[in-house]
Formats: C-alpha cells, sequence, structure tokens
C-alpha cells in the first residue's frame, strides 16, 4: 500500500487532460485590464464561485485567473449583436421631420 494512501492522503496521477483543462490562446479585453490587448496562453478553465475562469500564463509573472468575460472567449452579449450604433446626419433628420410632418397631416 502507498504511504499516502495509508495516512488517507489523496494522491492524482494523472497522464490524460481533464474535461475542465483547455488549450490555446486567449486575449484579455476588459477595458480597465492592466493587460487589456494582450495574449496568454490558457492552462485550465475552471468554474470559480459560480464564475467561468481562465487559468493562463505568463513568463515573468506565472500563472493568473480571470474571468472568460473578460477575455475574447466570452459569450456575446445581447448589445454587441446589435453591432455599431448608427448616428443620424442633418439629411437623416430632415428625412425623419418631413416623413412625422406628413403622418400628422402637417405640411412645411
Amino acid at each position: 500500500m502507498e504511504s499516502s494512501a495509508r495516512w488517507g492522503l489523496a494522491r492524482s496521477i494523472r497522464t490524460a487532460q481533464s474535461p475542465n483543462e483547455a488549450s490555446g490562446w486567449v486575449e484579455i479585453r476588459h477595458p480597465f485590464h492592466p493587460l487589456r490587448g494582450q495574449r496568454f496562453r490558457i492552462l485550465k478553465q475552471r468554474r470559480v464561485g459560480g464564475i467561468d475562469t481562465l487559468i493562463l500564463r505568463e513568463a515573468s509573472r506565472g500563472s493568473f485567473a480571470v474571468p472568460v468575460q473578460w477575455t475574447d472567449r466570452a459569450t456575446p452579449e445581447a448589445y454587441d449583436r446589435l453591432g455599431t450604433p448608427r448616428r443620424l446626419n442633418l439629411d437623416t433628420l430632415c428625412d425623419l421631420v418631413e416623413l412625422i410632418e406628413l403622418m400628422s397631416g402637417h405640411s412645411r
């Protein structure tokens, strides 16, 4: 019997990647994160405190964790799917005024 098992200590031996481990690279996109715009190797993906989290590797700092939502792997928010907001220009505003006047029975 292995000595760690005798004392009730669990020791896991893994040779294959487990389902909670990720691979590849990710870019930090959170607007206020000091490492925004930088890419890092993904070591693992875990759920911490109910939040999907990536464990990343950086050469000089070692490993650190960030929420998936702060990266380019985040699921798109509803407002992101709408695209870039359009701005009204003068011609469009004049067309709108004309349409409203026409619908309300007024004319210029």
